[in-house]
């Protein structure tokens, strides 16, 4: 897979590359991982939050939510929205809104996403959080007794938050590394070439350090060559950072005993060891690099890069996992788009002779109703062949919703947060070892619509005088 470029980023001028790991340095079976989630999620909400006892028998369906998607608490509905924040799709429950009830609730009107009526889901279990939400809204539906919609988000959030505080998720996922852990040798190999360059590494984790030791001893040590164990590759690794309040408020920073687990207050400057807590401030200062010396590559797009492009200057990258299948959905659907692109540039001439026509005819000259016509007719052909095709386009991707970074014809307000905030990006961390620490990343020269239109007028003229 290759490395997809929003800014300038020349990586030999990079003297500190940092990693989230879940996700990051270690992908999981997202559906595994997801469908694990929302079963705890679920016993959880009847024992402790008393819930009825039928969502306990709620079956995870992996395809019903994706990430960058938005509840809207007060209606109970999940959202797909444009960058520009209009609703392009919505779910009251398991149903789909139709289009006269999805503009009556929003009218058109942008989503303003820092309303309390509105929540993001893109965290790391966006989907088993999305789908449980829109299954509890379809039982609240149903005549079953579900709090408020704006209740059942908070629920939703709070047993998931509980799973981690319990380490209820991660005894499941220690006892069973092989079923729900994804090996991937390049990520040892790209780490062991970054050290072999001079480039110092860093883990920034929100997991505590007896998971992260665990984790790292499975996914990474048994693919060391030069190096007998992941901490002799990372000069400082942080552990419960608790971020995104690591990049944005100070914290204190705790020492932890390899060997032991122990933790002791720290004091001073932060050298090469294993730390819990803290901020990303000190950090960068005892480093001694200017932020724009420092990639940190994460898979949250709030947490990992959002966060650090509001408040320091590092270099963001996102790891954006679910991107794989999309891919994959894109190449199997060329064939159709290319036709649909086809088709569109044919309705464009027609619409382009439809306006001159219209414009002569308001000039007052004489023009043939029955050719209007005719025009028209055409029009509304190649709409029914776009619509099937339309139709045929989405079969290869998500059944419900769609493309990630896409909402309708727009992008997706996920896509807008990717292109603002993310340097690079990625599908997983180990395809930046098909490139050279040295490589100097340039993004394309990007179009804008003036632009575009004087291409097109000047490939127009020159067609006419060959």
């Amino acid at each position: 897979m290759s490395v997809f470029i929003n800014r300038v980023l020349n990586l030999k001028h990079i003297k500190v590359i940092g990693f989230d790991m879940d996700y990051t340095l270690v992908r999981y079976h997202t559906e595994r991982f997801e469908e694990l989630t929302h079963r705890l999620a679920a016993d959880r909400l009847v024992s402790q939050f008393g819930y009825p006892e039928e969502v306990r028998d709620l079956e995870f369906d992996f395809h019903r939510a994706i990430v960058g998607l938005v509840i809207d608490v007060r209606n109970g509905n999940l959202l797909q929205v444009s960058r520009h924040g209009k609703v392009k799709l919505a779910y009251h429950g398991l149903d789909i809104l139709d289009f006269k009830e999805q503009r009556r609730i929003y009218q058109e009107m942008a989503i303003d996403l820092r309303s309390p009526d509105f929540r993001s889901l893109d965290t790391n279990f966006a989907i088993s959080n999305g789908v449980l939400y829109s299954q509890l809204v379809d039982l609240k539906s149903k005549g079953s007794e579900i709090p408020a919609y704006h209740q059942i988000a908070d629920d939703v959030n709070r047993s998931i938050d509980i799973l981690h505080q319990d380490d209820s998720i991660k005894s499941v996922l220690t006892g069973d590394f092989e079923k729900y852990v994804i090996k991937d040798p390049d990520v040892a190999k790209m780490l062991e070439r970054y050290v072999d360059y001079g480039k110092k590494l860093i883990i920034i984790t929100n997991s505590d350090y007896n998971y992260t030791k665990k984790l790292l001893d499975y996914a990474i040590d048994p693919f060391l060559k030069k190096h007998k164990s992941w901490t002799d590759l990372f000069e400082i690794v942080i552990t419960f950072a608790d971020k995104p309040r690591f990049f944005e408020r100070q914290g204190r920073f705790l020492r932890i005993d390899p060997e032991t687990g122990l933790m002791s207050n720290h004091e001073g400057p932060i050298v090469k060891g294993i730390y819990q807590g803290g901020w990303f401030g000190k950090l960068q200062k005892d480093l001694g690099y200017s932020g724009s010396e420092i990639l940190y590559l994460g898979d949250h797009i709030y947490g990992d890069v959002v966060s650090i492009k509001k408040t320091c200057n590092w270099r963001t990258a996102l790891v954006l996992g679910d991107l794989e299948a999309e891919m994959d959905g894109l190449r199997k659907a060329a064939p159709v788009q290319k036709k649909i692109e086809e088709l569109m540039d044919q309705k464009q001439t027609l619409e382009r002779e439809i306006n001159r026509l219209d414009n002569l005819r308001y000039e007052g000259k004489r023009v043939s109703h029955d050719k209007i016509n005719k025009l028209f007719e055409k029009m509304d052909g190649l709409n029914t062949e776009i619509s099937e095709l339309l139709r045929q386009y989405k079969a290869f991707f998500n059944p419900y919703w769609g493309e990630i970074l896409r909402a309708g014809y727009d992008e997706s307000r996920y896509a807008e947060q990717v292109e603002k905030y993310a340097c690079i990006y990625m599908t997983k961390v180990s395809d930046l070892y098909a490139y050279s620490p040295k490589t100097y990343f340039r993004p394309y020269h990007r179009t804008m619509p003036h632009e575009a239109a004087a291409l097109n007028s000047e490939e127009r003229v020159s067609s006419r005088t060959k």
